[in-house]
């Protein structure tokens, strides 16, 4: 085939190291316990390791330390006490963009995340939140509906995303120029079917003039724990990106390996082919939560992927397609 040969010349090529310059598609300022190292220890990676943007949210839910467990969990896997929806968290995420110096806020793109999306309520919430701090948000998300064992553990029935709270926001996004990162895992832990592809391709049917972000392309670290690797993955993204144009794809947390990477650490060619062929729907991320010293090990993680691509393609999934979802209104006061 010869887009394998022109993979192999790429990767021949990229001998001398592309300088990449990153936005971080998908940054939790705070962790399940709504705490964080600081802004100071962020900065600090950042400039450590290259990352000039962030998508800046908070974490849409809170676990709880049971009055059972005689010590307290290090993340919401930790034991089996419930979590719950945790709208304090825009709070923290607007108090520290503010107290950021003029000069970088325009690196960080705040994402609002605290409301239950099974509430038909929702929409309204968000608005108050809108509406207090006037062109302050620039997204909203993480979004989380099916999220495996994250999903049991909050009170209430599963989060869908094509449920009629979540279209209610979907109509407030598209009044206010937002994108929207949703988490809908694609499958279960044991179906080796796309079991809930029609949660998410609903709403990008419906509501077309959204700017839709799929968190890991409804992958999970837990599907994979327990199935490896979704054979009929790329064949449904590809589908999907040439059915949907405001369908964006974040590459965070579970898609590096096993999908972007081989066991040996080689670029998937059928990957670098899908990306090339739609080169400004996929970004890059950390998907890191509350602490930031691992933040330029997962940006740089992706070098040889990005190494595999057309260098114009590789700098756009490294830097620029995440800020081409954001609202015109940003955009036109961006840095090139």
């Amino acid at each position: 085939m010869s887009w394998i040969v022109a993979l192999s010349a790429a990767i021949a090529c990229s001998a001398e190291a592309r300088d990449y310059r990153y936005s971080d598609a998908h940054l939790h300022y705070v962790d399940f316990f709504q705490e964080s190292a600081g802004m100071d220890a962020l900065l600090e990676k950042m400039a450590e390791n290259n990352v000039e943007h962030v998508m800046f949210s908070g974490i849409p839910v809170a676990k709880k330390w049971d009055e059972d467990e005689p010590k307290r969990p290090r993340y919401y896997a930790g034991d089996d006490a419930n979590a719950y929806w945790y709208s304090a968290t825009d709070v923290f995420i607007a108090a520290a963009y503010k107290r950021l110096p003029a000069e970088q806020r325009k690196r960080f793109h705040p994402f609002l995340s605290g409301f239950n999306p099974n509430d038909k309520n929702a929409d309204a919430h968000i608005r108050r939140m809108l509406e207090l701090d006037p062109g302050l948000w620039q997204g909203i998300g993480e979004v989380f509906t099916r999220h495996d064992d994250l999903t049991a553990l909050i009170h209430g029935s599963a989060p869908r995303a094509d449920n009629e709270a979540l279209a209610r926001v979907f109509h407030l996004a598209a009044e206010y120029d937002l994108p929207v990162m949703l988490h809908s895992n694609v499958t279960s832990k044991r179906e080796r079917e796309p079991l809930y592809l029609e949660e998410i391709e609903a709403p990008l049917r419906n509501h077309p003039h959204v700017r839709f972000i799929w968190a890991h392309a409804g992958t999970s670290a837990e599907i994979h724990r327990h199935q490896q690797k979704l054979d009929f993955l790329l064949d449904t993204l590809e589908r999907m990106l040439g059915q949907y144009p405001n369908l964006y794809i974040d590459l965070s947390w579970t898609m590096l390996r096993p999908y972007l990477l081989d066991a040996d650490g080689r670029p998937d060619p059928d990957w670098v082919h899908l990306v090339s062929s739609y080169p400004e729907r996929f970004m890059i991320g950390s998907d890191v939560v509350g602490r930031f010293d691992s933040l330029g090990d997962y940006m740089t993680g992706f070098d040889p992927f990005l190494d595999a691509l057309p260098e114009d393609v590789a700098h756009k999934v490294a830097r620029d397609n995440f800020l081409s979802v954001l609202p015109r209104r940003v955009q036109a006061e961006l840095d090139p």
